[in-house]
């Protein structure tokens, strides 16, 4: 294969409107000829920015180096050094604002395509496999990690191949968080992919216990009193959802995005033969820009829904990823952009029959830095739809948090620990990911699994 070393090799995908009618794997990755390809325009930076861009510091050049050369076992074994979940990141990280974003290469051509060579190499070991392996003597000390999702199972993973034995308590029957119910099966499959990945983990020791609400089933409090652990990391999430508080909010075909991907991703609703049903609307309208957002429209697409993005900002303000958001529009998704809802419509039945919007123009910018949306007077019309979905981010469950003594929250909701360790105000109490910061993304979260799992080994190395 000739290669350009200005331009990155194409990624072979599914044609968009076959890809819209079902839920098979959108992107399908490169094959070992394509991935040496790409992995020999890579230039091996000395000084090397893209590891810099990576929340975990994975060894870039290091693993492209070995995929360039053929050695394919060397490349996952440098991956996995820093990243319990590479088939994952290679498939939900936002790349393009973080290694690839700071690619060398990428100054006078297309940035090297590392997101899709990680992803090579995770699914080629997967297929070999080979697994993660820690050969570090046993500390006799246990910790308990709260959730299963990417903060959690990194956390987990970490602290295992330091020579503990962890415990992860998992709320679901099914372990992966945010991994299973958030993100479709489209974009990251469950099979293949997340369990295998959470296979991997288990490698190294790690055990995981389902159906174990914290704050219910057992308090943190009880788990260091009663049941002996050492210290207790917080990676629970933020799944509770939030809503815009306009009229016709509570009306039946009302979803939060979190309920809608939940029951499909989770509960395979998408399903005929299912118990989970869904409301699957001839129209609908879904509220918000993010990946979320994007997720529970291109869900709604291949139920067989016209669907809308209603976003009050231009396109460029969108939130989510512009892979995501090219996707969307390639499979027929409407975007309503510069278009703010301010009332659900419904029928005597109390059912939605379509959402009233006003249109937006951007006006300063705010505290964020984006440009302030601001009402065209007189402008109000109306979208004619069937179902509503908000997808408007969410906040932490405070069931945790109000269930254990000494733990202090900020005025969201979210629990307040250090960033250089994760440590909480209790005492061997750690926390990281979305239950510290609100929704972010999946190598964030795991960013903050890893400062965890150092900050419990110095702690308890210190208790030693």
């Amino acid at each position: 294969m000739e290669v350009d070393v200005l331009k990155r090799i194409p990624v072979r995908e599914q044609e968009p409107k076959t890809r819209a009618t079902n839920f098979d794997e959108v992107c399908l990755g490169y094959n070992a000829e394509e991935a040496q390809c790409e992995a020999s325009r890579c230039i091996n930076c000395k000084n090397a920015q893209c590891i810099k861009g990576c929340p975990v510091a994975i060894n870039i050049p290091g693993f492209i180096e070995q995929v360039k050369n053929g050695d394919f076992k060397k490349a996952y074994e440098i991956i996995s050094q820093s990243s319990a979940l590479p088939a994952v990141c290679g498939r939900v990280c936002p790349q393009e604002t973080q290694c690839e974003g700071k690619c060398i290469r990428g100054i006078k051509g297309d940035p090297i395509s590392i997101g899709k060579l990680e992803r090579f190499v995770a699914d080629w070991a997967s297929e070999n496999g080979i697994k993660p392996v820690s050969d570090a003597p046993k500390k006799g000390k246990k910790v308990a990690v709260i959730g299963s999702g990417p903060a959690g199972l990194t956390c987990a993973g970490d602290l295992a191949r330091m020579g503990y034995d962890v415990t992860i308590f998992e709320a679901l029957h099914e372990a992966g968080g945010v991994l299973v119910y958030g993100i479709p099966e489209f974009r990251l499959p469950k099979e293949k992919v997340v369990k295998k990945e959470i296979e991997n983990v288990k490698s190294l020791g790690v055990k995981i216990e389902t159906n174990v609400i914290i704050g219910k089933s057992v308090t943190i409090d009880e788990l260091v009193s009663e049941e002996g652990y050492d210290a207790v990391f917080i990676g629970s999430g933020a799944g509770l959802p939030k809503f815009m508080g306009i009229p016709g909010e509570t009306a039946s075909g009302v979803f939060s995005a979190n309920e809608y991907l939940t029951r499909s991703n989770l509960m395979k609703a998408y399903d005929p033969a299912s118990p989970t049903p869904i409301k699957i609307g001839k129209k609908v309208a879904v509220v918000g820009g993010g990946n979320v957002a994007m997720d529970a429209a291109r869900t709604a697409l291949r139920l067989g829904s016209e669907v809308h993005i209603v976003y009050r900002r231009s396109e460029e303000e969108l939130p989510a990823r512009v892979e995501e958001v090219h996707h969307a529009k390639e499979e027929g998704v409407i975007f309503d952009l510069l278009t703010n809802p301010v009332e659900i419509l419904t029928d005597e039945n109390g059912w939605v029959n379509g959402i009233k919007c006003i249109r937006m123009e951007l006006g300063e910018p705010d505290e964020s830095g984006r440009r302030r949306p601001v009402e065209v007077a007189g402008s109000e019309f109306v979208i004619d739809v069937d179902t509503v979905i908000m997808s408007l981010g969410t906040s932490p469950n405070p069931l945790i948090a109000s269930t254990t003594d000494g733990l202090d929250v900020n005025k969201r909701g979210c629990i307040i620990a250090t960033e250089e360790q994760g440590a909480t105000s209790k005492d061997g109490v750690y926390a990281g990911g979305d239950a510290v910061t609100g929704a972010a993304t999946v190598i964030l979260a795991m960013g903050a699994g890893k400062t965890a799992a150092q900050g419990i080994d110095e702690y308890l190395q210190g208790k030693a």
